[in-house]
Order: C-alpha cells, then structure tokens, then sequence
C-alpha cells in the first residue's frame, strides 16, 4: 500500500528567488499538508550524504555545489499516495517537459535549476525524511 508521508525540497533557486511560498501555496492546493519545515543551508558533505546514490553519476558534483549554494528549504508533506502524488504535482525535471501547472513548469529555471526535489519511492521517502527531521516521532501529536 502506498504511503501517506513524503518528502520534498524548495531548492536555493527558489528559495533565493522568493517562491518558496508559491510552490508551498501550489502542493496544498494540490492537497498536501505540510507536516514539518526547515529552512538551512547544506554544509557539502551533507549534501554529499544527501545524494550519496548519485555519486557514480556525472551530475552529482554539479548538484551538490548547486544544492550547498543558498538555503533550501525541506518539507514533510501527507497526502493519500504521497510519491507518486508530489511527483505528479511537481512536473518532469526539464521544465520546458513539464506539464502546465506543475511546479517545475511554473517555477523552475532550468533542468539543473529546477525548483524542487521529490522523494522517488516510499522507501526513499522515509530515509529522506529521517535525514531531515529526527524528530519526526513528535508529529504523530499533530494528527488530532
């Protein structure tokens, strides 16, 4: 059964560019309930930590300098088929792919300044989640 809980990231080309707020405006009214925020900067070995799955990849160092260059803003986000839902209602990561309305479409930059991470499975989601909000037990408080 798909899970209820995932994870996004406002990455710094929209944090920096002030649309932090849009897109966070756009999930809910796509029926995500933001659970839990932060707002930092990743620190290199963090974001290294991040991505480890993609260090074999070209495109790790690139992405890792981008997502240490400004505040992010990460998101624990609850929705019925929470992955599939946010990566829907993010678009593809090309902007110029995305489909209307989708945060990529509307907000992002670039392929590489795309606005926006999505936890890609549930597995994931919930490994994602932990690495940003330890205290994540205490949201089970906020269900009532």
């Amino acid at each position: 059964m798909p899970g209820t809980r995932t994870l996004a990231i406002i990455k710094p080309d929209a944090v920096g560019s002030g649309k932090a707020g849009k897109i966070i405006a756009l999930l809910e009214s796509n029926g995500f309930k933001v659970r839990a925020c932060r707002m930092l900067r990743l620190a290199q070995p963090q974001a290294g930590a991040f991505y480890e799955v993609h260090k074999e990849r070209p495109f790790f160092a690139p992405l890792t300098a981008f997502m240490t260059s400004g505040a992010c803003m990460p998101l624990l986000l609850e929705k019925d088929n929470a992955v599939l839902a946010l990566r829907d209602a993010i678009g593809a990561t090309d902007p110029k792919e995305a489909r209307d309305g989708t945060v990529r479409k509307l907000y992002a930059e670039s392929k590489e300044r795309n606005a926006i991470h999505a936890s890609d499975s549930d597995d994931n989601a919930e490994r994602e989640i932990r690495f940003f909000f330890s205290d994540v037990d205490l949201l089970s408080a906020m269900d009532s």
